[in-house]
């Protein structure tokens, strides 16, 4: 019986072709808008979790407050005292303090471009604890900066690429000019996903101090040593030098922060964004729902002597539920078969055009439980939809049914 239904629920939607079509076609747009939304929101939290695996969980930073909106301007950057106080706290195994300002950069007669730029100490220890940080470990072509290297600078990717930053692409030994300063590239660093990362620039600390005349250093990096709990030491740190610029509980000018930490903020902010993007995308299958809803109403209304001979042959209200959520399911499962087909291919696209326009970071990713979990909401939806006109057809008198015209 079970068997003959199915048969009879895929005739009946093969009968009416068009009608099928266009109830499958919404609940399409709705499953591939959730697939290609959600895979994007999931390839940048693995890009995130990705690079915390690569920063380690040992890591810690510190910041001015007034870092976001005075990048170049702090009033509460660190001095090199505080540097070397900071390194002497018990639990921190070395600590390196970075200039951040913003800089104008000249290429040629190329209009000037402006991004960040880096300074940083050329110690090697403390260069693989900034590129472990900030996860510019590997040089993509020339080399990277020694000691000594005072006008010379690596640069980020996107400087490789033609018409990405300037119209020709720079090569390892051309002069550039930084705040109207010639400095010679050395080499570039390989591609991290992020246009503004791929378009900084990275100098000695002699060299940055030597370009924007300053002294100070917007952030400061440090890493744990191996029996310390970085969350612990963040704390530790935060009271020590708290009170080494005699600042109340409260009123601290800085923050210190674990690799960690910062992840865990980033991911919450993720999860929204995810969320914010389903909910958009759930619009689509709402209208969907509705749209198998009328269909299975008006096959109700189209089929009611149908429904009447069938009960008069002994059909139970049962069987005739059956037949109609069946025949939403399979709406709603064909529908969410292609949604997902559509939907990966659209994702598939989107993330060849980002990774052409510099962002390797927007990639789409795809775990089993996405693509079951909305080939089973498709299926889900399209059966729930098709209860109440189930459930309408299902109390119609036999009687009632054959008469009607």
């Amino acid at each position: 019986m079970n068997k003959d239904l199915l048969k009879y629920s895929f005739s009946n939607l093969w009968n009416r072709k068009s009608r099928s079509f266009l109830t499958i076609l919404s609940i399409l747009i709705g499953i591939s808008a959730i697939l290609a939304l959600s895979s994007f929101g999931l390839g940048i939290r693995s890009f995130v979790q990705d690079y915390a695996k690569k920063a380690g969980i040992d890591k810690l930073m510190m910041m001015p407050k007034d870092y976001v909106t005075s990048i170049g301007e702090s009033k509460n950057a660190f001095t090199d005292d505080e540097l070397n106080f900071i390194e002497g706290i018990r639990g921190v195994d070395e600590a390196t303090g970075i200039l951040l300002s913003n800089a104008k950069v000249k290429f040629k007669d190329y209009k000037e471009k402006y991004t960040y730029a880096f300074g940083m100490s050329t110690d090697a220890g403390k260069m693989k604890l900034v590129g472990e940080a900030f996860t510019i470990l590997d040089i993509e072509k020339g080399r990277n900066l020694k000691k000594g290297d005072v006008l010379k600078a690596v640069l980020g990717y996107n400087y490789l690429i033609p018409n990405r930053l300037f119209k020709k692409s720079i090569s390892a030994g051309d002069k550039i000019k930084i705040n109207d300063i010639e400095v010679e590239v050395v080499g570039f660093y390989k591609e991290i996903g992020s246009p503004q990362d791929d378009a900084q620039i990275y100098l000695s600390q002699e060299g940055a101090k030597k370009i924007f005349k300053k002294d100070n250093y917007e952030y400061v990096v440090l890493r744990s040593a191996i029996d310390q709990n970085p969350t612990e030491l963040a704390d530790k740190i935060k009271e020590r030098f708290r009170k080494y610029r005699n600042q109340k509980e409260g009123e601290e000018d800085f923050f210190v922060q674990t690799f960690e930490q910062a992840m865990a903020t980033y991911g919450a902010i993720l999860d929204v964004l995810i969320g914010i993007l389903v909910l958009i995308a759930l619009i689509s299958v709402v209208v969907a729902a509705v749209n198998i809803m009328n269909t299975m109403y008006t096959a109700v209304l189209e089929r009611t002597r149908e429904i009447g001979v069938m009960k008069a042959v002994g059909s139970r209200n049962e069987d005739i539920r059956t037949i109609f959520v069946i025949e939403s399911g399979i709406l709603g499962f064909v529908g969410g078969v292609f949604g997902i087909i559509v939907g990966y291919g659209i994702a598939r696209l989107g993330g060849y055009i980002a990774k052409l326009y510099g962002l390797g970071m927007l990639q789409p990713y795809f775990p089993w439980w996405l693509i079951a979990g909305c080939l089973l909401f498709a299926f889900f939806v399209g059966a729930f939809s098709g209860l109440l006109p189930a459930m309408r057809a299902s109390r119609l008198s036999p009687v009632d049914a054959l008469r009607y015209e």
